[in-house]
């Protein structure tokens, strides 16, 4: 690791007019205080023609291993296998997600607690009921694997989120499982292998 501030790297087709961000990465030196030990540029991955996309800012099993940068070597390995879900088995996944003008993501779910910001914009929260939530800068939403979909309502102004997404057990109702499903549009985006 490098306490160099790393160039950015290309957006890859993300279309956002949203600022860039940066996550700083603590850590410890030789006489046991603490260091930023590393600051990472957003990395995005595009989706749906640029009007949506992941930046992975970090993920790890639960609870992790701080030893020997173990959590940022298991961070790290899994980014570079391409095998990340929307969740991780037994881990957490905190990644920051833009939304275009007017875009709606799938009616999804994944088996996990998840914990939604709004960092920038506005966005309707949309559940398979039919109801919609209007969300703004600074509302939280608590996903506890629910049928859901993300609405961007601007058709000018780009959006937003940040999501902490931790593993949870087998949801049942009424002795129904409800396991994961990613629904449309989908196709090449790894699962999360926590539903098995």
């Amino acid at each position: 690791m490098s306490s160099e501030t790393k160039s950015p790297t290309p957006s890859a087709g993300l279309k956002s007019n949203l600022p860039s961000t940066t996550t700083f990465i603590t850590g410890h030196n030789a006489e046991g205080k603490a260091i930023v030990l590393d600051s990472r540029p957003a990395t995005w991955k595009s989706f749906e023609n640029g009007v949506m996309g992941f930046n992975q800012i970090y993920t790890n099993p639960f609870p992790p291993d701080l030893n020997g940068d173990a959590d940022l070597h298991f961070h790290d390995d899994k980014i570079a296998s391409g095998n990340l879900g929307l969740a991780v088995k037994n881990g957490t996944v905190c990644r920051m997600v833009d939304f275009g003008p007017g875009y709606v993501c799938m009616m999804h779910r994944t088996q996990s607690l998840d914990f939604g910001i709004v960092v920038e914009g506005k966005i309707d929260l949309v559940l398979d009921d039919g109801s919609s939530t209007h969300m703004k800068r600074g509302d939280i939403a608590v996903q506890r694997a629910t049928m859901h979909s993300w609405r961007n309502p601007s058709t000018t102004d780009w959006a937003r989120m940040l999501f902490v997404l931790q593993d949870a057990r087998p949801l049942f109702v009424d002795g129904v499982r409800f396991g994961e499903d990613y629904g449309r549009g989908t196709e090449g985006l790894p699962r999360s292998g926590n539903d098995d």
